[in-house]
C-alpha cells in the first residue's frame, strides 16, 4: 500500500480512518504534514492560538499502541472554539483581558481526546460568543473560506473555516442563537446543534448558560454522527447536562417523512433571490427523497426568537462579562459592549414576564410537531460582505438569526446542511429541526440526503457520496403497526400514534385476503381475514416499543391487535376485528379502505 505523501484538500474522518486502517498513514505523519499546511495557510483569521508541533506530536505518540479499531477518532485532528477549555492553551473568549489558563480541558474535549482525536488549536470567535458574523473579535475578522470579502458567520467562525479549508477534520463550536449553524451554512459544512444539554458544557465559557450547546462542524453527517456519539457522555458535574433520552431512529424514517415548510409570507430572504431559488430546490429534493411537504405557521417560533435579545437571557450574558464591563470597558469589542450593557438593567419582573411568554409560545409551537416530523428552513436568508456588516453591525446580525434564534429557547434539536451555491460561488444551506432528543433521527435523514443529493465537502470538489456511508435502519425498539381506520393520518385517532412518537413508514395494502366492515357505531371499521377477500388500504407506523403497550391497552372491543399480511408478503402487527362483531355490520370491502368509504358520495 502506497503511503500518503501529502494531505487531501479536506480531511474527512472516514477518509483518514481508512488510510490508518490500510497502513497508508500514521498519526505522527499526519501531524507533520498538517503542521506544514498550518504554517503556510492563508491568514483567514482562523486561530487565536495553536499547539506547537511538539505538543501535537505528543498527542500522536500517545496513540502508538492503539489502532482505529480501538479508538473511533484515532488520529483525527480537531479544532476547538476559544471559549472551550483545552489544558494546553489559554481560554480567551476573544477577550485578552478575560483570558485564563484552565487546569483541565473541558469535559467534552476530554472525551474526544480519549477517543484518539488530536487537538490542533483554539479558534477565533465573536467576543464572548455574542454575534453571528465572525467580525467582532480583537484577534481580527475571520473571513469566509470561499470569498474573503464575505463574513464567515459566527460566533464559531474560526471553527467552521478550519474544517472547510482542511486544517481540521472536525471542530467544536458553541450554539446559543445560531453560532453552530450559521458558520456551517457560510462555509459549506454540516453543523450539528444538539439537543440542549445533550453534550456537557463543563469547561465552556457561558454565553447564556441555560441555553448554550456545544456544537459540531464536520464535512459530512456521517462524520458529525461519529463525533456526537463519542462526545455524548453524561457529566454528573454539569448541572445542565441531560441524560440522553433519544429513541431509536424509526425504521424507514428517511424513506417517508413529513417535513414542514414555513408559510410563504414567513420566509425571509432579504432580497437574496439566489437563496430563495436554492431553498425551493432543496425542498424539491426532500420531496424526491420521500418527504411530504406541509405548509406550517411558524409565527410562535418567530415570536420566541424575538425574546432572546429582549429578555432575561441578556442578563445571563451580562453575568459572564459584567465585572469586566464595569472595571475595564475598553477591553470589550464596541458592539459586544453595547449588547452586554443592556443586560444590566433587567428586573425580576422583566424576567418572569419573558418566562411566561416563552411558555405560552412553547405550548403553541408544540402543536407543530403533531403535523410534521421535521421542520425545514433556510439556515439564513442571505449572507453579507464584511464591509456591510461593519457598517450595520446590529441590524444585519439580527437578520442572520431570523431562522436560528428560537431553537434553544424552544428546546429543539437541529442540523444545518449544505445545499448548493449561489452564482457568485457562495454556499447556501438549510436547517432541519425537530423536538429535543431527535438528534439521531435528524442525522439519519441527513446521511440519506447526502446520498440522494450529494454536496461538495468544504472548499473541495469532493462529493459527500465518497465518504458518507449510510447505516442500515435501526429497527430495534420499535413495533410496526398497520392501521386501517380512525388512526389513519389526519383522522380523529391519529394523535394516539403521533403523540407517542409514532412515525408513518408507508401507505400500502394488505394481501388480497381481507374484508372490511363499517361497525354499527359508524366511527370505525373492522377488518377480518376471510375468503374471498380483497386488498385493503392501510398505513404502517413505527411505534416506540415503550409506548406500544399503553397504545394496545386503549383499543376497545371488538377490535384488537393481531398479525396482518401486507401485499409485499411481510407480516406486521395490526388492527383486526372479532368475526362475530361483523355479522350485522355493513360490508364496505369494495371501497378498498376506510378513507375511500368516508369520501363516498352521500
Amino acid at each position: 500500500m502506497k503511503t500518503w505523501s501529502e494531505l487531501p484538500e479536506v480531511l474527512s474522518i472516514a477518509g483518514l480512518s481508512q488510510a490508518y486502517r490500510e497502513g497508508a498513514l500514521t498519526p505522527t505523519a499526519l501531524v507533520d504534514m498538517l503542521w506544514q499546511r498550518l504554517e503556510s495557510a492563508p491568514a483567514h483569521g482562523v486561530w487565536i492560538s495553536r499547539l506547537s508541533l511538539a505538543q501535537m506530536r505528543a498527542y500522536a505518540a500517545a496513540l502508538v499502541d492503539k489502532s482505529p479499531d480501538d479508538l473511533p477518532l484515532y488520529g483525527i485532528p480537531f479544532a476547538i472554539k476559544d471559549n472551550i477549555d483545552l489544558v494546553d492553551l489559554p481560554t480567551t473568549a476573544a477577550c485578552p483581558a478575560y483570558a485564563y489558563q484552565p487546569e483541565q480541558s473541558a469535559f467534552v474535549v476530554r472525551q474526544l481526546i480519549a477517543a484518539g482525536a488530536i487537538p490542533v488549536g483554539k479558534t477565533n470567535l465573536d467576543q464572548f460568543a455574542t454575534g453571528l458574523v465572525g467580525t467582532r473579535s480583537p484577534y481580527g475578522v475571520c473571513r469566509n473560506s470561499f470569498d474573503p470579502a464575505y463574513i464567515a458567520g459566527g460566533s464559531s467562525s474560526g471553527s467552521a473555516v478550519a474544517v472547510a479549508t482542511g486544517l481540521a477534520s472536525f471542530a467544536l463550536g458553541t450554539d446559543t442563537a445560531g453560532s453552530g449553524r450559521v458558520p456551517a451554512a457560510f462555509n459549506n459544512l454540516v453543523g450539528v446543534k444538539p439537543t440542549r444539554g445533550l453534550l456537557s458544557t463543563s469547561g465552556v465559557v457561558p454565553a447564556c448558560r441555560s441555553l448554550d450547546c456545544v456544537s459540531i462542524f464536520a464535512l459530512t453527517a456521517a462524520d458529525a454522527e461519529r463525533v456526537l456519539r463519542v462526545a455524548n457522555v453524561y457529566d454528573v458535574e454539569d448541572a445542565y447536562n441531560r441524560p440522553d433520552q433519544a429513541l431509536p431512529v424509526p425504521p424507514g424514517f428517511a424513506g417517508r417523512f413529513r417535513f414542514g415548510v414555513p408559510k410563504p409570507e414567513q420566509l425571509q430572504f432579504f432580497s437574496d433571490e439566489a437563496a430563495e431559488v436554492l431553498f425551493k430546490e432543496a425542498v424539491a429534493q426532500l420531496v424526491e427523497q420521500g418527504g411530504s411537504a406541509v405548509e406550517v405557521d411558524i409565527q410562535p417560533l418567530l415570536d420566541a426568537a424575538g425574546l432572546l435579545y429582549a429578555g432575561p437571557w441578556l442578563g445571563e450574558r451580562y453575568l459572564v462579562a459584567g465585572e469586566l464591563l464595569q472595571t475595564n470597558p475598553e477591553a470589550l469589542f464596541p458592539v459586544t459592549l453595547g449588547i452586554l450593557a443592556n443586560g444590566a438593567n433587567l428586573s425580576a419582573a422583566d424576567a418572569w414576564r419573558a418566562f411566561y411568554r416563552l411558555q405560552e409560545l412553547k405550548r403553541q409551537s408544540d402543536a407543530l410537531w403533531r403535523q410534521i416530523d421535521v421542520l425545514v428552513t433556510p439556515t439564513t436568508g442571505t449572507i453579507y460582505p464584511i464591509a456591510a456588516v461593519e457598517a450595520e453591525p446590529v441590524e444585519l446580525n439580527s437578520r442572520l438569526g431570523y431562522y436560528t434564534n428560537f431553537m434553544n429557547l424552544l428546546d429543539l434539536s437541529a442540523i444545518a446542511l449544505p445545499t448548493g451555491f449561489r452564482g457568485n460561488g457562495l454556499p447556501f444551506g438549510i436547517t432541519l429541526c425537530a423536538p429535543a432528543f431527535a438528534d439521531r433521527a435528524l442525522l439519519a435523514l441527513a446521511k440519506r440526503r447526502a446520498q440522494s443529493a450529494p454536496h461538495t465537502l468544504g472548499v473541495s470538489q469532493i462529493l459527500s457520496t465518497e465518504f458518507s456511508a449510510v447505516d442500515s435502519d435501526d429497527a430495534a425498539g420499535f413495533v410496526r403497526v398497520a392501521v386501517c381506520g380512525a388512526h389513519l393520518s389526519g383522522l380523529p385517532l391519529n394523535p394516539l400514534l403521533t403523540g407517542r412518537g409514532g412515525v408513518l413508514l408507508q401507505s400500502t395494502h394488505t394481501e388480497p385476503s381481507y374484508r372490511l366492515y363499517a361497525l354499527p357505531d359508524g366511527k370505525r371499521p373492522g377488518m377480518v381475514r376471510a375468503e374471498p377477500g380483497a386488498a385493503i388500504a392501510v398505513e404502517v407506523w413505527a411505534l416506540p416499543i415503550g409506548r406500544y403497550g399503553e397504545f394496545v391497552a386503549e383499543i376497545p372491543s371488538p377490535l384488537g391487535i393481531g398479525s396482518v399480511q401486507l401485499q409485499d408478503g411481510t407480516s406486521v402487527q395490526g388492527f383486526v376485528c372479532e368475526a362475530a362483531a361483523v355479522r350485522e355490520a355493513l360490508d364496505i370491502t369494495d371501497y378498498g379502505g376506510w378513507r375511500a368509504y368516508l369520501a363516498r358520495p352521500d
